[in-house]
């Protein structure tokens, strides 16, 4: 049976990984994107190492989530203060900074729970409207943003390495 629940420092490792693998999957695998092979383990390093995640899961101004099955980590969501460069943006604002789901997850309905229960906290926990980055490609997430009042306000460049991925950025409030 998953459980969704708040993610703790000792789920840092499967967090890490489970990052990494899903970042592949959906980036690379899926939707083809041809990083460089150093850019993307420069990027992978940074941002899905078990280091990195710890920081932010002992941080007090981020918050993270898992759905978890017999002690696998099947999806996490990931939210903290809003950072995308865009002019109307303060840190007392709340940006969702990832909501992934392993391949073999997917259909289960955890994407939805995790984002929901994401957005319900960053309501009652900041002020100001909420933010989400988002690929450009990627249009099955912006319908799903959309769907709960997400709307395009800016647009940025994302580095992987030395790639840049062209993003949207989302408003809600």
């Amino acid at each position: 049976m998953t459980i969704l629940r708040p993610a703790t420092p000792d789920d840092a490792p499967q967090l890490a990984a489970l990052g990494k693998r899903t970042f592949v999957q959906t980036f690379v695998e899926g939707f083809g994107i041809p990083y460089p092979p150093e850019d993307l383990a420069a990027y992978l390093a940074t941002a899905f190492e078990p280091g990195p995640v710890l920081e932010t899961l002992l941080d007090p101004k981020e918050m993270w989530w898992a759905a978890e099955d017999q002690g696998r980590i099947l999806a996490f969501a990931h939210v903290g203060s809003a950072r995308l460069p865009h002019p109307d943006l303060t840190p007392e604002h709340s940006e969702l900074k990832r909501l992934y789901v392993d391949r073999d997850a997917q259909g289960l309905g955890l994407g939805r729970a995790l984002l929901e229960t994401a957005l319900e906290w960053m309501d009652a926990h900041t002020t100001g409207p909420e933010w989400i980055g988002v690929w450009s490609g990627n249009l099955k997430a912006q319908r799903l943003y959309a769907h709960y009042g997400f709307e395009k306000a800016g647009e940025y460049d994302y580095p992987v390495g030395r790639w840049l991925d062209h993003e949207f950025i989302l408003r809600r409030g």
